[in-house]
């Protein structure tokens, strides 16, 4: 069967008409019964409908028939491979960190994700700002700070009948599993050349053992970035944005987000915007370093990191928790701080094994070097400085030519350092993109090798594909509507949502009913700037062409129903065998929990049924049909993946792994924060290693 895609979303005097025999038809309406029933109803009743036939759903297929999206790098990147070494160095160096211990990998080290068990515990949360800063709920459910996660404490909504989501709450825990990130600390300055910032530290009313602050706990789970190259949008809750603007996550719904260009050494640097599609990547990149939760003391900029690496830290604004990337450059640019300082690299390095240094710890060039050799000299080759005002950031920045004084309480960077949110987006969005797992066993059957699935994985393909309805949004090759080639085309979709009624939605955002909607509103929420995540209420507000960058001609009225709320990104599946533990609030440990989840028709049906995606329902599993659908998840892992095989390869990473003590009691190493435990990752080069084990596997 068709499904239609619309020109402008549907008729609304025609639906209107059609509501109750649409509900009748059938429950969803991107279901392609229904609304090719719609159309013959509103052809036969008079009406014209201009539509046209695409696929229902995203058919299955091997991951290497799609295209790897990207932009167009002309006039940024001069050379793509030494981008990549540039980003995957940034990527696993500790010294990106305000502790100059906590870098990006420091969650995404086994299969793109976080496997640590212990203080990797938040006590849930009420509302999430939109660069990831949460409103916490200080009460734990379980546990607490430092606490060891146990395979008995999950699922976290606990049934006496699996089967049955009506049957009695054993208990029910609204703590998020997540990953831990850095102190509550307020950033000072940076010292270029030192992988330590200098920061002031702040009392922690919600992760601490006994008045001893204990490292910070993520709000949501950790998704992987294997993949994540072919989503449309990044986070959970979608926030970064397809569109990079060189700053932030946020795109083009940041009128003030500016770099500067030199044309050449001898004219002066113009403010400029930037405007890259398909980078969602590079959108997600900006976000962490400065994150007072996962990298950053509060109040560093991106400017302030590159001045530690090359020169410096990000500009500190705040518009509704807003923070602009300033003060990173400077720490990472100073030209005595090697990239990945102390932690060894492997000779055979699939992509740094060329700049490994002879010691075999770091690499053979400073990141200033490395950026000179990836990116375009417009971007960092100037005499000129920014001068920027310390105590508020947005302020218009001022030129400074070579040899001008810095007037008091502003700071000024190089061209480098001010563009270093750049530079750090792409080529870790570069490097990501390498990232691709298109060799599993699923891959391979596609590819014509008929005996790649066993016999029960064949069973649970066709219950994949059918009556469990997995597919409905694990589609594609990618394994999730939330993939570029999916939504490019069809922003939007419509469907008849959980209690019967119409509601337009965010193609590959879903409301499953994990958690009530009220817990965390995820792409039902706001940017900084006070704007809806939602891409549905942006074209609500007619502000699609504004916000988006896309046609403006995708409208919905003002009366039309929104189904955002509580809805999050459909994860890829693949690799879901090694990615433990899964939904956006990390409550489930094994896939056997997974599938009886969805059998039950999700956990908060009744609650979120305003919201709930319609296929969420009881789907009358036999025992042997989940089994055969977990056999069928198994046939997603790329074993490269498994084994840290190139490219997913990486240099040594040592990673805060709690505290020594307990949630009870924890030890002060003297400045009132609780003693690091250290797990050392091994370097591993292209010919990978042992395999990892999974999040509390026995």
């Amino acid at each position: 069967m068709k499904k239609i895609k619309l020109s402008a979303i549907f008729v609304a005097a025609v639906l209107g008409r059609m509501t109750d025999l649409a509900s009748r038809l059938s429950r969803k309406m991107k279901s392609s019964v229904t609304i090719a029933v719609l159309v013959a109803i509103a052809v036969l009743a008079g009406h014209t409908v201009s539509a046209q036939i695409t696929p229902p759903s995203q058919p299955l297929a091997s991951l290497k028939t799609v295209p790897i999206p990207g932009p167009d790098y002309t006039g940024y990147v001069t050379d793509k491979s030494k981008a990549i070494a540039l980003g995957k160095a940034l990527f696993w160096d500790m010294q990106v960190g305000s502790d100059g211990l906590q870098s990006c990998a420091s969650c995404h080290f086994k299969a793109g994700v976080d496997n640590r068990a212990k203080n990797q515990l938040n006590p849930g949360i009420l509302r999430v700002d939109a660069i990831g800063e949460p409103a916490p709920d200080t009460t734990f459910s379980l546990g607490g700070p430092n606490y060891t996660l146990k395979a008995r404490d999950f699922p976290f909504h606990k049934l006496t009948d699996v089967n049955n989501r009506n049957s009695t709450v054993i208990s029910d825990i609204d703590d998020v599993a997540s990953s831990q990130g850095v102190f509550n600390t307020k950033f000072v300055s940076i010292t270029p050349g030192n992988p330590k910032d200098n920061v002031t530290q702040i009392d922690d009313p919600t992760f601490n053992v006994n008045n001893i602050e204990t490292r910070q706990v993520e709000p949501r789970n950790t998704p992987t970035m294997i993949n994540a190259v072919f989503n449309f949008r990044n986070f959970w809750d979608g926030r970064a944005q397809n569109y990079f603007n060189g700053v932030n996550p946020f795109g083009l719904r940041d009128p003030n987000a500016k770099l500067y260009k030199a044309a050449n050494s001898l004219t002066t640097p113009q403010q400029v915007s930037i405007k890259l599609k398909n980078s969602s990547l590079a959108s997600q990149a900006v976000g962490p370093p400065i994150s007072s939760f996962e990298m950053s003391a509060d109040g560093r900029t991106f400017q302030d990191v590159g001045n530690k690496v090359v020169g410096k830290n990000l500009l500190k604004k705040r518009r509704a928790g807003l923070k602009l990337p300033r003060k990173t450059g400077k720490k990472l640019l100073s030209t005595s701080l090697k990239p990945l300082a102390g932690q060894r690299v492997a000779v055979d390095d699939s992509t740094l094994g060329i700049y490994r240094a002879p010691n075999g710890k770091g690499l053979n060039k400073n990141y200033n070097q490395l950026i000179k050799d990836a990116f375009e000299p417009e971007w960092w080759n100037s005499p000129w400085s920014i001068q920027v005002d310390k105590t508020d950031g947005s302020r218009q920045p001022v030129l400074l030519s070579a040899g001008s004084i810095v007037e008091p309480n502003k700071e000024a960077y190089t061209l480098m350092e001010y563009n270093f949110s750049l530079f750090f987006g792409l080529a870790i969005q570069l490097y990501e993109s390498t990232l691709v797992s298109d060799n599993a066993p699923i891959d391979q059957y596609f590819d014509g090798n008929k005996n790649a699935l066993t016999g029960q994985q064949l069973r649970g393909k066709q219950l994949f594909e059918g009556s469990a309805k997995c597919i409905n949004c694990h589609g594609g090759a990618e394994f999730t509507n939330a993939s570029v080639k999916n939504v490019r085309d069809q922003r939007l979709e419509r469907m008849i949502m959980g209690d019967g009624e119409q509601a337009v939605y965010d193609n590959g955002f879903y409301n499953i009913g994990v958690r009530p909607t009220t817990d965390d509103l995820g792409v039902g929420d706001k940017d900084p700037f006070g704007n809806p995540l939602s891409e549905s209420r942006v074209a609500q507000l007619g502000k699609f062409k504004q916000l988006l960058g896309e046609d403006p001609n995708i409208t919905v009225s003002p009366d039309q129903r929104i189904a955002a709320d509580g809805a999050f990104k459909t994860s890829t599946l693949r690799n879901v065998e090694l990615t433990a533990p899964y939904f956006h609030n990390g409550g489930t440990l094994t896939l056997k929990q997974v599938v009886e989840f969805y059998n039950r028709g999700g956990d908060f049906h009744e609650q979120n049924i305003k919201n709930l995606d319609a296929d969420i329902e009881n789907l009358n599993l036999s025992d042997q049909n989940k089994d055969d659908l977990v056999a069928f998840l198994k046939a997603l892992t790329d074993e490269r993946v498994r084994y840290d095989k190139a490219p997913f390869d990486h240099p040594q990473l040592f990673i805060p792994n709690g505290h020594p003590g307990s949630e009870i009691s924890v030890t002060d190493d003297g400045t009132g924060k609780a003693t690091d435990a250290l797990l050392e990752i091994p370097a591993v080069g292209r010919n990978g290693g042992s395999s990892t084990p999974n999040f509390l596997a026995p």
